[in-house]
């Protein structure tokens, strides 16, 4: 017996199909990912399982949705939450309580379970997930890795038997990422929770998958073994390209079973690009920020060249997002200053529309930059450019939807089309990937490539490293407010396991993208 089933489900919003003709079986103990381009869907197939759609999300679902083999699917989300727990994209904004041993408690308080119980379930859900040393911290305090796995723990306390994730990994840094991955097999493998996780970054998670559900364009699904479905998938990890271009069979996994593989290659190591000085972008000068007791920047001094990508890295809480918004003059600054060539002007002595035109920024939360009711205005509010920027990031968004009716992929390329068109000289993009599938990134990538060409200065605060490798002429690491390395993109990843690219822990340094081996397995044959 199937312990949730999905009978012939379709879901449509406003006569729009999003989902057609779904049937989907989840056994006990298994783990299963849901990928597919952005805006296919995953989000809502979620919603589905959850109850969360169509009740809070509107549209039509036809159907049956059946949990122990009896049908759930009219039913509120809270008759299915003794068995169903779900995680958003956004662990904060689903916090409701201050602490974490609060939150641990509050679903469990909710149920109205004995005392004693509570108590013994947060201590077990403490030491399960290694997080005890943070019982009584503030959930604001927390790291991005600390409150995904409190926010995990928190649907854990109720001891569900299918544990449903949005996106578990994309605000994460690679280390925190794999905390969390290896957190949740080990309550796969040790306690035989089911869970369901949609996510882009497949490099992340496909080793750990039992099964996948490939979601299509059209709203229709396959489901079937990861290795099967990743033969000709559009939507594939950097291992499995890497795969094709060898022509190897099956295709790898995981960077172990590539590593073996690759030993037979016999490759042209890709030549060293010749280091240019920079033109004069952006100036930084001892800056510091300070938010309440915590140094978040501490005196970072820092040339950012025109005509070069830069990318941000370092782990969750190392500055990243505080040392953008000080360069781009709204964020805070306790000391320092910024000189923008050629004026030299320091954004933070202009006013608000002199700032916009001087450094367009992408926050986090994307969905800030968007007010407006529909694609069409908010594209139409942009410029004449901002469609096609639009287009050539993610095609296809109907222009009469609401923003807020898109997915994070879709809000968040229409967000970077209005900054893009404003055509500012200098770009800062705080982790722009989060939704954004292979292909979306690939289109990024281009376009930021292309802005350094025509001499803008783009900087980048990411975690995604395959995007790095993509995009990214320098790299700066960032370390508790500090710059810890800065270099070539090539050097830097090579340098750090964490931050390497899987083709670079495949074949080893200066290897950095599936592209350069193609090339090179090529010019061996010719």
């Amino acid at each position: 017996m199937s312990l949730l089933e999905l009978r012939g489900v379709s879901v449509d919003y406003d006569g729009t199909p999003v989902l057609r003709d779904v049937d989907l079986d989840l056994a006990d103990g298994e783990l299963v990912l849901v990928s597919g381009p952005t805006g296919s869907g995953k989000s809502t197939l979620l919603g589905v399982v959850t109850g969360l759609v169509p009740r809070f999300s509107g549209g039509t679902l036809v159907g049956d949705v059946l949990l122990d083999d009896v049908s759930v699917v009219h039913a509120a989300p809270r008759e299915r939450a003794h068995a169903v727990g779900y995680v958003g994209q956004d662990p904060l904004a689903g916090f409701v309580t201050d602490t974490v041993e609060e939150e641990l408690a509050y679903g469990m308080e909710q149920l109205g379970l004995p005392p004693e119980t509570m108590r013994r379930r947060v201590e077990e859900t403490l030491d399960l997930l290694g997080i005890a040393d943070l019982r009584g911290r503030d959930l604001r305090t927390l790291s991005g890795g600390q409150q995904q796995r409190v926010a995990i723990g928190a649907v854990l306390t109720m001891h569900p038997r299918l544990l449903v994730l949005d996106e578990p990994t994309s605000a994460l840094d690679p280390t925190a990422a794999e905390d969390v991955l290896a957190t949740l097999t080990r309550l796969v493998h040790d306690l035989g929770v089911t869970v369901l996780l949609a996510e882009h970054r497949l490099e992340r998670v496909v080793p750990f998958a039992d099964r996948m559900v490939l979601l299509g364009a059209d709203g229709r699904v396959q489901v079937g073994e990861p290795a099967d479905l990743l033969e000709t998938s559009p939507v594939v990890p950097p291992l499995v390209e890497l795969g094709r271009a060898a022509g190897w069979s099956p295709l790898p996994l995981s960077v172990r079973e590539a590593r073996r593989r690759a030993r037979a290659l016999d490759l042209v190591p890709p030549a060293e690009a010749v280091s240019v000085d920079p033109a004069p972008g952006v100036d930084v000068r001892r800056l510091s920020v300070v938010h309440g007791r915590t140094v978040a920047v501490r005196e970072v001094s820092l040339p950012l060249g025109a005509g070069r990508v830069t990318a941000l890295m370092g782990r969750n809480g190392a500055g990243k997002s505080s040392l953008l918004w000080a360069v781009q003059g709204s964020g805070p600054r306790q000391a320092g200053s910024v000189r923008v060539a050629p004026s030299g002007s320091d954004p933070a002595d202009l006013k608000a529309g002199g700032r916009r035109s001087l450094v367009g920024l992408l926050p986090q939360q994307a969905g800030d930059l968007l007010y407006l009711e529909t694609v069409d205005e908010e594209c139409a509010a942009g410029g004449p450019r901002t469609r096609g920027l639009l287009d050539e990031l993610v095609p296809g968004i109907p222009g009469d939807r609401h923003p807020r009716d898109l997915s994070e992929g879709q809000r968040l390329a229409l967000a970077l089309a209005l900054v893009l068109a404003g055509d500012p000289p200098v770009l800062l993009l705080d982790e722009p990937t989060r939704g954004l599938d292979y292909g979306a990134k690939a289109a990024l990538a281009r376009t930021l490539r292309r802005l350094a060409t025509d001499g803008r200065t783009v900087v980048v605060s990411t975690h995604d490293v395959e995007f790095v490798a993509q995009a990214a002429d320098e790299v700066v690491v960032l370390a508790d407010g500090e710059v810890v390395s800065r270099g070539p993109a090539r050097r830097v990843v090579a340098e750090s396991p964490a931050f390497a690219p899987q083709v670079t822990k495949v074949l080893g340094a200066p290897w950095l993208r599936v592209d350069e081996v193609a090339a090179a397995l090529e010019g061996r044959g010719s």
